[in-house]
C-alpha cells in the first residue's frame, strides 16, 4: 500500500506563475484577523478610522436634518422655543440611543470573523442555522438580509449627496452669486470621493479621522460658546420635550 505524498502548500514564486498562466491565484493569502482586544496606539487609530468612516456621517447629519425642519416651505414647523426644544431633544436622544444601544452594544458585538455590516452578519446567521433545520426560518432571513441591503445601497446613494449639497449649500449664505455652482461642485467632490473610496475603507478612514476630529472640535468648541451665551438650550436635554413635541406634530 502506496502513501500518498503529503501535499505541500504552494509558494509564493508558484502562485506567482500560476496565477500568470492561468488569471487565477493558486491559493488565496490568509486572513488576518482582528485583534479582540487591541490598545494603546493601535487602539487610538483605530478609533480615529472608525471615527472617518462611520461616525463622520452621524456627526453631519443633524446639521441638514435639523435646517429642514424649520424649513416653511417643505412642511417644517415655525422656530418657536418649544419647536427648538423639541426637535433638539429628538436628535439629542436618536444620536444617543442610535450610537449607544445600537451600535455599541449589539453592531460592534457581532461580527464575522472581523467583518460588520448587514450581508457579514447575515452570513453568520446562516452559519449557524442549516438550512435542513427550519427552511421557514431561513428564508426569513434571506428576505431581511435582501432588505437590509437594499437599505444600504439606498443609504449608499443617497447619503453622499444630501450630505455634499447640504455642505455646498453653504456658499449661498457667504455668496448668493455663485449658487449656480453649486451643484457642478457638489459633482466633481462626490466624483473624488467615491475615485478616493475604491482604495479601501482602511485609507479613507486614514484621511477623513483626522478631519473629523478637526470637525467635531470646531463644532463642540463653537457649542460651549453658544451655550455659554444661552444655557437655557440645555432643557432640551430633557426627553419630555422630544415626546411632547412628537406627539403635537407627529
Amino acid at each position: 500500500m502506496n502513501a500518498e505524498p503529503a501535499q505541500t502548500p504552494p509558494s509564493d514564486k508558484d502562485s506567482g506563475a500560476f496565477a500568470t498562466s492561468t488569471g487565477f491565484r493558486a491559493t488565496a493569502p490568509e486572513r488576518t484577523h482582528v485583534d479582540p482586544a487591541p490598545t494603546g496606539r493601535k487602539l487610538t487609530w483605530l478609533s480615529l478610522t472608525a471615527l472617518g468612516v462611520v461616525f463622520g456621517d452621524i456627526g453631519t447629519s443633524p446639521l441638514y436634518a435639523m435646517k429642514q425642519c424649520f424649513n416653511r416651505a417643505s412642511g417644517g414647523v415655525a422656530p418657536t422655543p418649544a419647536n427648538v426644544y423639541g426637535i433638539l431633544s429628538l436628535i439629542f436622544w436618536s444620536l444617543t440611543m442610535v450610537v449607544s444601544i445600537k451600535y455599541i452594544l449589539f453592531i460592534m458585538r457581532a461580527d464575522n470573523q472581523g467583518e460588520g455590516g448587514i450581508l457579514s452578519l447575515l452570513a453568520l446567521l446562516q452559519q449557524r442555522l442549516k438550512r435542513s433545520a427550519d427552511s421557514h426560518l431561513y428564508g426569513l432571513l434571506v428576505a431581511l438580509g435582501l432588505f437590509g441591503a437594499a437599505l444600504l445601497y439606498g443609504d449608499g446613494v443617497i447619503t453622499p449627496a444630501v450630505s455634499v449639497l447640504g455642505a455646498i449649500e453653504g456658499l449661498d449664505i457667504a455668496s448668493p452669486s455663485i449658487a449656480h455652482y453649486c451643484w457642478p461642485i457638489a459633482v466633481v467632490i462626490l466624483f473624488g470621493l467615491f475615485m478616493f473610496q475604491s482604495y479601501g475603507t482602511d485609507r479613507v478612514g486614514r484621511v477623513f479621522g483626522p478631519v473629523m476630529l478637526l470637525w467635531f472640535g470646531t463644532i463642540g468648541v463653537l457649542g460651549v460658546v453658544e451655550i455659554a451665551r444661552e444655557p437655557m438650550i440645555l432643557k432640551a436635554l430633557s426627553p419630555w420635550y422630544g415626546l411632547r413635541f412628537f406627539l403635537d406634530n407627529g
